[in-house]
């Protein structure tokens, strides 16, 4: 059994209960794709010890959501920041810390590739309407290619997608600007903006867009790159 931990995003919720609901939650088609791929998928949330998790799974892909904390990479806060959650911050980058510590493959989508860069030290272009033409939020529709993606060639994940240029959803604001540590570009949308990083062995590595939001049809290109983790997880 190959165990691949998505984090949750926290959210607060009206229910019939009296006062508001916190809760965890998870795109139902991550635990699709990676069971697709031959994985076991668990949740998990910052209720969670970070070694203890990290100890436990083979595997772990970091969820989307809201703007981390730019405290987290020394700067201040830009006025179109939004959904910051420094619970979600705090456990996160120490969870990849203990992945990475442990050589577990990690996969980050969209917010998720972002918290990797600051985890190792990277920082955040804070709003990309600042430094770009090209529409990089696109909420409606959210499941259909938005733009192109150039992946460098005899990159992982171009080997996980099996080609060199790809059609991505694009549903976000901010993007990875000074790489962390170890990390290198290899994916970038037509504007230039950094859209795909991994690190030199291919273990670690982070997306721009979101493949658990691409409508069904494009399951197909979106499987390849968990199944790709979880042969890293195997191996």
């Amino acid at each position: 059994m190959t165990l691949v931990a998505v984090t949750a995003i926290t959210r607060t919720l009206t229910s019939t209960l009296p006062g508001p609901s916190p809760h965890a939650t998870v795109h139902r088609r991550f635990g699709d794709l990676i069971a697709q791929a031959g994985g076991t998928p668990v949740y998990a949330d910052e209720s969670a010890d970070p070694a203890a998790l990290a100890a436990r799974i083979d595997a772990l892909v970091l969820n989307g959501g809201g703007d981390v904390d730019p405290a987290q990479y020394g700067a201040d806060a830009h006025e179109e920041l939004y959904w910051v959650d420094g619970e979600r911050d705090r456990f996160e980058i120490a969870l990849v810390s203990e992945a990475i510590a442990r050589d577990l493959p990690v996969l980050g989508v969209c917010r998720g590739i972002h918290v990797l860069n600051v985890a190792l030290g990277g920082t955040l272009v804070q709003h990309l309407p600042d430094v770009s033409e090209l529409t990089h939020r696109i909420d409606d529709p959210h499941d259909c290619p938005a733009h192109p993606v150039r992946l460098l060639e005899g990159s992982a994940i171009a080997r996980a997608y099996g080609t060199t240029t790809l059609e991505v959803n694009s549903v976000h604001h901010q993007a990875v600007d000074r790489l962390g540590r170890g990390l290198e570009p290899v994916g970038w949308s037509p504007d230039g903006t950094i859209e795909a990083i991994e690190d030199a062995a291919g273990r670690v590595r982070g997306i721009q867009w979101h493949p658990e939001l691409m409508a069904p049809e494009f399951d197909e290109a979106q499987l390849g790159s968990f199944r790709s983790l979880v042969e890293a997880a195997r191996s």
